[in-house]
């Protein structure tokens, strides 16, 4: 018999009425605005309400709903809204930051969009739909784990690798009003010595801006200020070049902000100097950051907290990971078959820490063919072939391109994952052509552990049941993106009592740090002078069954102190001694 227990981290246990409250959205923000989470009611069909705390999911302890889950089956969310005094007698757009994973939104019982996708924002304009006083609004959803949406870990039947489902609102709803001509969308291109911002306006007309110099200038779009100064958007198009050059570093994650201003519509943004690239040096590949080699020592994150599943109980603990993994001496985070909200990104952009960016796999798994056979060295050659659902292939590269255009101005991401361990696998060559089109300032894993094909940036290996190696492509930077996955299970702090997954097992702390240091002193730092380039251990955090963590599941203890992994440089002062 398995017994599990439900554990509430610190901050879920001081849950205000409207949690997660911060404008979620800080590459883009502007003042008016108004949250809309906070308490609702759920049903099924023909079934009884019963209140919900958005945005935790019907699945996890915090959200309240006690139902248990028919997946397959439709939920309704609902709930009522008046605006605030600012944001009435204006244009307003409602924004949800994930659904899960099908939906169809209402407004006083008026459909207003649909949605599919389980990690990607949507919004819709509700202006004509609104009316004075109390809005009622309405969400139907289903969560189809049918391998054709992207799903990532989710299981009806969960267990050791797999992980409790999320249905339904998982990421802040909010309202914003915006003048009748609106800033949409930008996207930031950098280099190490300035920004080029791409400005997206929801209407093609020219603005109202009334400064002296754009009033006699059809082709000004507005302006943006930065540092003081003043650059005009010309065409829809701005190029920034601070006076004072500060690049982008895990030690030193300068932020530039700036505001645009366009006719009526004002917004505040932000942007980094860094580059990265893939250079010989000593006749070594190696991955560059801001032109100059650079190790990514990293985690696998997946994400999962313990009373919110996919949902933190409190925004503030972002950075408490972040925070933490850093004074553990890591600069990489591989945010692994995951979207998270943007304040994830924001926090990673602005306290100085790398994302390697998975993107969401869908398709099935087989335990032989994905794991047993490529862990012995047997791997399938061609890919062409596999996968060929052409339903699944199409929402896999909408997702992709879905998570580019979302995430694609946060300088954090350094790196982008396509495939993982031949999940859903197909056409990973063109799969690295298409992601290359969309971004060509990224690093490319295009097949994450093993199957890997001809078109990939990086050699990236898994390596957890070997001493760690270098690969066979010397022409490729290495990375080892997923070793180690160390066991020292804490009872109190574990939520699977019967079982514990992970790949090797340690019954005394003791012997757990002293097998985690010498994993980095005698495999990991070796192999930086001969071309490791990145290596992602696993993991962050525990998740469900799998208490290999570096920290618990709740967040509450911390299995490793910095001196327990030590550092490169120390390794290298100790080798000369």
């Amino acid at each position: 018999m398995i017994i599990t227990k439900r554990l509430y981290t610190k901050e879920g246990k001081e849950l205000g009425e409207v949690p997660l409250d911060a404008y979620p959205r800080p590459q883009l923000k502007r003042d008016n605005w108004q949250c809309l989470n906070g308490t609702w009611t759920l049903r099924e069909k023909n079934g009884k309400e019963r209140e919900i705390l958005v945005p935790f999911c019907p699945e996890s302890l915090l959200s309240g709903y006690k139902k248990k889950i028919k997946y397959g089956n439709g939920l309704i969310y609902k709930r009522a809204f008046e605006l605030n005094e600012e944001l009435k007698n204006k244009r307003i757009i409602l924004h949800f930051g994930a659904v899960s994973n099908i939906c169809e939104v209402f407004i006083n019982r008026k459909s207003i969009c649909r949605h599919e996708n389980a990690y990607i924002a949507f919004e819709a304009d509700i202006t004509e739909f609104l009316k004075e006083g109390e809005n009622i609004l309405e969400v139907i959803v289903i969560n189809k784990l049918d391998n054709v949406l992207p799903s990532g870990k989710q299981k009806i039947k969960r267990g050791g690798m797999w992980y409790t489902p999320v249905t339904g609102i998982w990421q802040s709803v909010w309202l914003e009003s915006v003048p009748d001509r609106y800033i949409k969308k930008i996207k930031i291109d950098v280099d190490l010595e300035g920004a080029d911002i791409l400005v997206s306006f929801n209407k093609s007309l020219k603005s109202k801006y009334v400064n002296d110099k754009a009033a006699k200038d059809k082709n000004i779009d507005g302006v943006i200020i930065c540092e003081g100064k003043e650059y005009p958007i010309k065409n829809g198009k701005a190029r920034i070049e601070p006076d004072n050059i500060r690049l982008w570093s895990p030690e030193n994650p300068a932020l530039y902000d700036f505001t645009i201003i366009s006719g009526e519509d004002k917004v505040s943004s932000y942007f980094a100097l860094r580059t990265i690239s893939v250079k010989k040096v000593d006749n070594i590949p190696r991955l560059c950051l801001n032109g100059k080699p650079y190790f990514f020592n990293g985690l696998l994150d997946q994400g999962y907290f313990s009373d919110g599943i996919y949902t933190p109980a409190s925004l503030s603990l972002f950075e408490k990971d972040i925070k933490i993994a850093k004074k553990l001496g890591f600069n990489t985070l591989r945010k692994h078959i995951k979207v998270e909200p943007e304040q994830f990104y924001y926090d990673c952009d602005r306290l100085g820490m790398v994302v390697f960016q998975d993107m969401v796999n869908n398709g099935g798994y087989s335990f032989l063919r994905d794991t047993f056979f490529p862990t012995i060295g047997i791997s399938r050659k061609d890919d062409h072939n596999k996968h060929k659902n052409p339903d699944r292939r199409r929402e896999f590269l909408k997702g992709m391109k879905y998570t580019v255009d979302q995430l694609y101005n946060h300088p954090c991401i350094c790196y982008w994952t396509i495939f993982n361990e031949g999940w859903g696998q197909f056409c990973a060559d063109e799969a690295y052509y298409k992601l290359k089109a969309y971004d060509k300032s990224r690093i490319i894993d295009s097949t994450s552990g093993w199957f890997m094909q001809k078109k990939s940036d990086v050699e990236s290996l898994h390596v957890y049941f070997e001493k760690l190696h270098l690969g066979t492509r010397s022409n490729l930077p290495l990375v080892v993106s997923e070793f180690g996955g160390y066991v020292y299970k804490i009872r109190k702090h574990s939520f699977n009592l019967t079982e514990t997954y992970g790949y090797r097992i340690f019954y005394r702390r003791k012997e757990y740090k002293k097998a985690v240091k010498r994993l980095y002193y005698k495999e990991v730092y070796p192999l930086i002078e001969k071309g490791l380039c990145a290596a992602i251990y696993t993991q962050l955090s525990d998740v469900e069954d799998e208490t290999n963590g570096i920290l618990t599941y709740d967040r509450k203890k911390c299995r490793l102190r910095p001196e327990d992994i030590g550092s490169y440089e120390a390794y290298l002062q100790d080798s000369k001694a």
